[in-house]
């Protein structure tokens, strides 16, 4: 999830509408498949947690109708409130320092929501605690530990070059102080909230055009971060954004593990 708030991917740059709509071509269609199966339908009352872009939240308006109720909350709704209307309210919310916006939801759904949150488990606690009993949290995150690369058929100086970059990027997260999300512990963490009936599976694209556009949106808004921290030349990046127009590169992101449960 993208931010404005000193963050290394920023809302204001060029580059995030790319980043978000490649984004969204890469996930919504798992996050759609799982938010039909947790049955959402008219007259449901919604929290979309951390929204960043209005694919979601577009989706759950349709599915609720007039009758019910999407509540789209990040820190930067910049790209939420344009054309905002009925069912959908928009609002400015911090998860990690923040009551819920509501209580008595019939779902809530985070999809990389909890990336900046130091307190993960107060996060969930709080998010379970805001649903009405049956309601169901689904919470999703991607987990780079389990897959670190860009390129995992590393046979040659394109794919060295692109991992050498995915590392890069990863460390300056990390010298940010991000602590980057780990999604195989969901699961877990949704059982300690309190949530029954829980489950999970994971999505790993690869060598889908969105993974290539998604790179390129991402390496050219960290682009001055990546040679200011002495990580990378332009000359490597510019290779690099070749390279991945090229269309020859397999590119992959972390998988992305969806979580979900039940309130009792």
């Amino acid at each position: 999830m993208t931010r404005t708030d000193g963050h290394l991917l920023d809302n204001r740059q060029t580059e995030a509408a790319e980043h978000f709509s490649a984004f969204a071509a890469l996930f919504d269609p798992t996050t759609f498949r799982h938010l039909e199966a947790l049955g959402v339908g008219s007259g449901w009352r919604c929290w979309e947690v951390g929204a960043g872009g209005p694919s979601v939240v577009s989706w759950l308006a349709k599915r609720v109708g007039p009758t019910g109720r999407v509540v789209a909350t990040d820190t930067d709704t910049s790209r939420l409130a344009r054309g905002a209307r009925p069912p959908v309210e928009v609002r400015v919310h911090d998860l990690g320092a923040q009551d819920p916006p509501g209580e008595g939801f019939d779902l809530v759904h985070a999809r990389l929501a909890l990336v900046h949150v130091t307190d993960r488990q107060r996060a969930l606690r709080s998010m379970a605690g805001s649903l009405r009993p049956g309601g169901r949290l689904l919470v999703e995150d991607v987990d780079p530990a389990l897959q670190p690369l860009l390129c995992p058929d590393e046979y040659g100086p394109e794919q060295q070059l692109a991992n050498r970059l995915r590392h890069s990027f990863r460390k300056l997260l990390a010298d940010r102080g991000t602590d980057l999300p780990c999604g195989r512990t969901l699961p877990r963490l949704l059982r300690e909230a309190g949530l029954t009936r829980v489950h999970a599976d994971a999505y790993f694209p690869l060598a889908s055009p969105a993974c290539a556009a998604l790179e390129s949106a991402t390496i050219r808004q960290i682009r001055d971060q990546l040679v200011t921290a002495g990580l990378a030349t332009d000359q490597d990046i510019q290779r690099h954004l070749i390279n991945v127009t090229s269309g020859t590169l397999d590119l992959t992101t972390p998988p992305m593990i969806s979580a979900w449960g039940r309130k009792q």
